[in-house]
């Protein structure tokens, strides 16, 4: 494979990573200003506020971009492969979402013994203060969140590159440009701690997907992963734990 191939997929995967979420950031600005015009206010409705966010950016968006482009290069939906999860997949899922929020765990305890602290995402900011929100959110993972993230950065964004990578250097990049992208939802310092561990946890989702070469796997663990911190966060913002 050509050096100039490589480039070229390189530069694809990063114009897919930020011209998605610019379009996404442009598609939901059209959707607030509309919701707006019809007399509804969104600041003081979080819950729909996120929800139409998260339908818009990774429901429409990103699921739209990645079929708009595989059918602008022909690649056919074959490009992607999904199937219901077998028992190898089952097991992958279990497993790999055990792994992420043991990760999860040994990261938090790393960052904390430094002495460093870590960024967090406005959503979580908004749920401390309506509870309420993150009830909403834990479904909406399983529906938008999980699938919509996946189709385009290990969908996508990793099968481009694996075309011209080595899958270690494709799944490594594609989970850069995942946790890079986080970079505009967080609020507060340690922001690059925050991406650090995105990256890290990407780097399972990659190997998940390349193992398995089915996109439902990682998707399920990614939407796991994301619910049960959610519920988590419920329950500690309501006094459950």
């Amino acid at each position: 494979m050509s050096s100039t191939s490589r480039v070229g997929s390189v530069a694809t995967a990063i114009g897919l990573t930020y011209g998605s979420y610019l379009v996404g950031s442009v598609v939901i600005l059209a959707v607030v200003t509309g919701v707006g015009l019809l007399g509804v206010d969104l600041s003081s409705r979080p819950g729909l506020r996120l929800f139409l966010v998260t339908v818009f950016m990774q429901g429409v968006t990103f699921g739209g971009i990645t079929l708009l482009y595989l059918k602008r290069y022909h690649l056919g939906f074959g490009f992607i492969p999904i199937n219901i999860p077998d028992k190898r997949d089952s097991a992958v899922i279990i497993g790999g979402s055990i792994a992420l929020l043991v990760l999860l765990f040994v990261a938090s305890s790393v960052i904390s013994a430094l002495g460093l602290s870590s960024a967090q995402n406005q959503i979580v900011e908004v749920g401390q203060e309506n509870p309420g929100v993150f009830l909403l959110l834990i479904p909406l993972q399983f529906l938008l969140v999980g699938p919509g993230e996946e189709l385009l950065y290990r969908g996508l964004i990793q099968g481009r590159l694996r075309e011209t990578l080595h899958p270690a250097r494709a799944i490594v990049l594609a989970s850069a440009l995942f946790a890079s992208i986080h970079l505009f939802s967080l609020t507060g310092e340690g922001k690059l701690v925050y991406i650090g561990t995105a990256f890290v946890l990407a780097l399972v989702l990659g190997t998940a997907y390349e193992y398995t070469e089915n996109l439902a796997v990682p998707a399920v663990m990614h939407a796991t992963y994301n619910a049960v911190q959610f519920a988590s966060a419920y329950l500690t913002s309501t006094g459950g734990i």
